[in-house]
């Protein structure tokens, strides 16, 4: 009984879209869908699509909220392209988060490089600015405005930012180690916290906004937050031993003091569809009265991103 009501915390919509080869460089995924408001019932939503080698590139398809799998466009170009050579995007780019500023909109977003040894990864945090409404995006630097640090030794990624009245606040997945275990290596990941004055020069100094709740968690990633009734609400994925990803939550009055109730999250996997092992990388939109959520299923996105409605 208690699994059933919190399945109806949420009114799943179903998978909205998913790549099949439109384009090179959408072969497969829509990875850590981004929305952002266009106009009236109109929203873009941003993603990452893998090309067969599977380098990551960003594009968009766009919707009406109240018909959402009627897809209205779809980008038949990349925004956003991995980087150069050498740079801390060479191998891939995916959406983190968009923010509006005047008429310009301000995408951040990950940007990562392989290791030497598989599956060793590095990524770190890049923002890029699009001036024509968002359909192309030019980098702000080639270098990230947020990278590895004494409190983040092995990655950075996953950045959620909003303006909290005159502070910039971020939410963010901090790589905090590798471990060898059983030949093969394994990452371990969670979320921290940052503020900033602008947007582009951030300090942290390692609060830790969810930590693992016990030694069989690995991977917190990829958070969205809300302020709502005076709470900071925050959906994040975790990883426990045994099985992939699932989306939890945690509330704060004051963005430092977090509490974790996974179980409050309102959502979890489907009996068998396309988020029937999985479910991650939430990303949350208001429109109107109604609180909206993208994510991800099975295989990180593979299939593409789906839709899910509070109900209250």
């Amino acid at each position: 009984f208690h699994q059933k009501n919190l399945e109806m915390n949420w009114e799943k919509k179903g998978l909205i879209f998913g790549p099949k080869g439109e384009f090179e460089w959408m072969h497969s995924h829509a990875q850590l869908p981004v929305a952002n408001h266009i106009e009236g019932e109109i929203y873009r939503v941003y993603f990452a699509s893998r090309t067969e080698q599977q380098q990551s590139h960003i594009g968009f398809v766009e919707f009406n909220i109240n018909d959402p799998k009627r897809i209205l466009r779809i980008s038949d170009a990349p925004c956003l392209s991995p980087g150069p050579i050498g740079c801390f995007d060479q191998y891939g780019v995916y959406p983190s988060c968009i923010i509006d500023r005047g008429n310009e909109k301000w995408m951040y977003y990950i940007g990562w490089i392989r290791g030497y040894e598989s599956p060793l990864f590095y990524a770190a945090i890049g923002l890029a600015i699009s001036k024509d409404g968002g359909i192309t995006f030019e980098r702000k630097s080639s270098c990230p405005i947020m990278d590895r640090s004494e409190f983040d030794p092995c990655l950075v990624t996953s950045p959620h930012v909003f303006k909290d009245g005159d502070i910039w606040r971020m939410t963010y997945v901090s790589g905090t180690k590798w471990e060898r275990v059983g030949g093969n290596l394994k990452s371990f990941y969670h979320i921290k916290s940052a503020t900033s004055v602008d947007g582009i020069v951030w300090e942290r100094n390692g609060d830790i906004a969810v930590d693992f709740k016990d030694d069989k968690e690995s991977n917190i990633a990829r958070s969205a937050v809300i302020k709502e009734d005076g709470l900071y609400k925050m959906w994040f994925s975790y990883v426990t031993e045994g099985l992939k990803y699932r989306i939890g939550y945690s509330e704060s009055k004051d963005f430092v003091n977090w509490k974790r109730m996974d179980e409050a999250s309102g959502i979890t996997i489907s009996k068998d569809d396309f988020d029937s092992n999985m479910t991650c990388y939430p990303n949350l939109f208001s429109h109107k009265q109604d609180l909206f959520m993208l994510y991800n299923g099975n295989n990180f996105g593979k299939e593409g991103f789906a839709l899910a409605k509070r109900i209250i």
